[in-house]
């Protein structure tokens, strides 16, 4: 890896964030980014922590080893790069992407007890647009963990659920976002924008088709 290679996936981290940001799926100083530098010993780029998404620039982006630690300068990366790190060790992944929209938050809670574990997505064309799948015919699970301040324990749990759903693109924490990945940073970018449309159309069908199914029941009239 060269001094030129991180700049210039640190530059494409931030203005991954202003994007997310003007989007709104990650506002004030939610979410994190990262994208894998070297695999042989580990490092990744990731956002610093507490830091408004909308205002991110190259120099607030960390070096990060396998264990979650600043390489090279000081700084506090992101509280949850163990996280990162998972996912990264689970699917072989190239970056991982974590949101914060108010639609992938509502229903990380009001499918909390669906028989899947997660939520159940089918049918829809914009399934093609995450890695592999070649057809509207297909059910995507997306599992919901309960979140936890304890991030090592947390880090557990999401390597236990990707390893029960194989063949997963992303998962939620429950009230609190979407974490998705890809090969490079432009295949988790896609995804991000995939799964918050199909959140948004999920959660908007369940409003008007039963308002009832969606927690918060006169919010929802």
């Amino acid at each position: 890896m060269t001094r030129g290679s991180f700049d210039q996936t640190a530059r494409q981290l931030a203005a991954i964030g202003q994007r997310f940001y003007s989007r709104g799926w990650a506002l004030g100083t939610s979410g994190n980014f990262s994208a894998v530098l070297a695999r042989k010993p580990l490092r990744i780029a990731i956002t610093a922590s507490s830091l408004a998404k909308g205002a991110l620039s190259r120099s607030d982006i960390l070096q990060c080893d396998e264990r979650g630690r600043v390489v090279g300068r000081r700084g506090k990366p992101s509280a949850e790069t163990l996280l990162h790190v998972e996912v990264v060790r689970q699917r072989s992944a190239g970056a991982v992407l974590h949101t914060h929209s108010v639609w992938s938050t509502m229903l990380s809670e009001s499918w909390a007890g669906s028989d899947d574990g997660g939520l159940a997505i089918e049918g829809y064309e914009m399934l093609k647009g995450l890695a592999g799948v070649e057809s509207h015919d297909h059910r995507e699970v997306v599992p919901i963990l309960d979140n936890d301040q304890d991030i090592p324990r947390l880090a557990g749990r999401v390597g236990e659920a990707l390893e029960r759903y194989p063949d997963a693109h992303a998962f939620l924490l429950r009230r609190h976002g979407l974490y998705t990945w890809g090969e490079t940073l432009a295949e988790a970018e896609r995804h991000v924008e995939i799964l918050e449309f199909l959140f948004e159309v999920v959660g908007r069908t369940a409003r008007s088709s039963d308002p009832g199914r969606m927690q918060g029941g006169p919010s929802w009239q």
